[in-house]
């Protein structure tokens, strides 16, 4: 399997080459140059698998060339061998249609962990063939930081630098990133907004002087390897539904892209996908994007939902890439743009594309605490604001009764344990593996969120290319 970048100029790599280059040297983002396709009878026979084995039918295709499938069995037993339900992400039916995917029981409590707890393990494993040191460098709007903390931490050949946005994140999301005192862990937390954090870690790849002298990777969505296994618990899900022979549709929270955009991959791949809901809250560039091809930056508004509170989704660019007709030169070209103004509308063909599996909701605040309600009045089931976002936008789906609707379930209740007590009543303990969060000593540098001061405090610390 090879990759091309998005913008079109970069050389094609192998999967090895391209999950410890995160981003691509043109600025790009690393798609495979064809999807792989599941007939009928291979979606059948993933029925009655486990998690594990269901990962590596999946994912084998992607990894060809740089992994066998002992090899791709070995690291994702050791990744999901830390989750806490045997399932890995359960299905849990909340009414007759309506069902959550439970994608939080990992160390760190968020669907981050079923990606990046096998990132850790493939960069340890491809670092082990070379004689080689990554840095890693990463923004977070909550829970990307403490998932690639967690998997990294204590690496031999990994220090990682993560940004975050001070003052919006929750206590506990911030508190998983800043606990961890392992020496090759370094938390920044910058005066600004995720978008900010996010393009500080971009322009540290373009910028060649400063990339040349550090071995540069990235954890977030950006990274190929994190997004592939993402694909999985979309096949996971949608067997034990009825798939192949029953659509499913799914509804997900999303701010950067990358998690619904997984579930693209695997219509493409063949799984029948009835729709994708993208729920945004009401920093809501991609329900713009979606319903009216209006890609343009508003200014971020905080919310009870700060891991979606970005106005620039990275991941959309690989919708924008594949829908629009795999024409990276004109693709660079509208990026340069967007890049420039902030602004751009979509093609027509982008918008065709994407409308085909693609559908948006904004859900305000109140339609958000309605969702928590009824989760738990109805079914006993108490949901953190994200996974709340996502269940408010799939009840709004005109879909045929008979089509099961899955929303995604992104995170623990507990790390949210403020909203979900506003809106329910009950406060959501942490699980015990993380009660004594709150008695952990922390350590983080707080920074302007400048170029200049950034990549000076990680060129002090960062281990220079050999």
């Amino acid at each position: 399997m090879h990759y091309v970048s998005t913008r079109g100029s970069a050389p094609a790599l192998g999967f090895e080459d391209v999950t410890l280059a995160g981003l691509a040297s043109d600025g790009g983002l690393y798609v495979p140059e064809s999807w792989p396709s599941f007939t009928a009878a291979d979606i059948r026979a993933l029925a009655g698998l486990s998690y594990v084995d269901t990962a590596v039918r999946v994912m084998a295709p992607f990894v060809a060339g740089s992994l066998d499938e002992d090899e791709l069995r070995g690291l994702c037993e050791a990744a999901y061998g830390r989750f806490s339900h045997q399932a890995v992400t359960p299905l849990v039916q909340l009414d007759h249609r309506n069902w959550l995917l439970e994608l939080f029981h990992g160390p760190t409590l968020a669907f981050k962990d079923v990606a990046l707890q096998l990132l850790g393990q493939l960069f340890e494993r491809f670092l082990s063939r070379r004689d080689d040191h990554l840095t890693i460098v990463g923004a977070t709007s909550g829970d990307t930081g403490s998932a690639a903390i967690d998997a990294v931490a204590g690496r031999a050949k990994i220090d990682i630098f993560m940004l975050h946005p001070e003052g919006r994140v929750s206590d506990v999301q911030r508190r998983q990133m800043t606990t961890v005192l392992a020496p090759n862990v370094y938390n920044i937390a910058i005066d600004g907004s995720f978008d900010d954090a996010q393009a500080l870690v971009k322009r540290m790849f373009n910028d060649t002087d400063f990339s040349s002298r550090f071995n540069l990777s990235a954890v977030n969505s950006i990274n190929w390897a994190r997004l592939m296994a993402q694909v999985v618990y979309y096949f996971y899900a949608a067997v034990r539904l009825g798939a192949p022979d029953r659509p499913v549709a799914f509804s997900v929270p999303t701010g950067n892209f990358g998690d619904v955009f997984a579930g693209y991959v695997a219509a493409k791949m063949g799984l029948p996908v009835a729709k994708l809901m993208v729920a945004t809250n009401v920093n809501d560039i991609l329900h713009r994007a979606l319903a009216d091809g209006d890609y343009s930056q508003g200014q971020v508004q905080p919310t009870a939902t700060p891991s979606m509170d970005i106005q620039v989704s990275s991941n959309f660019e690989r919708l924008l890439f594949d829908a629009g007709g795999r024409d990276g030169t004109a693709l660079a070209e509208q990026m340069r743009g967007f890049e420039a103004t902030r602004a751009m509308r979509l093609t027509n063909a982008q918008r065709e594309g994407a409308a085909a599996l693609f559908t948006s909701a904004r859900i305000d605040a109140d339609s958000m605490t309605m969702a928590m309600r009824w989760a738990y009045d109805g079914a006993g089931q108490v949901i953190d604001p994200h996974s709340a976002i996502g269940l408010a936008a799939a009840r709004t789906l005109d879909l045929d009764p008979a089509v099961p609707v899955v929303t995604l379930a992104t995170a623990h209740a507990a790390k949210f344990s403020d909203a979900v007590e506003r809106a329910t009543g009950t406060r959501p303990p942490l699980p015990a593996r993380v009660g004594d969060l709150f008695a952990r000593e922390e350590r983080y540098a707080k920074m302007p969120a400048t170029f200049e001061a950034i990549t000076a405090y990680v060129a002090e610390r960062a281990t220079p290319r050999a």
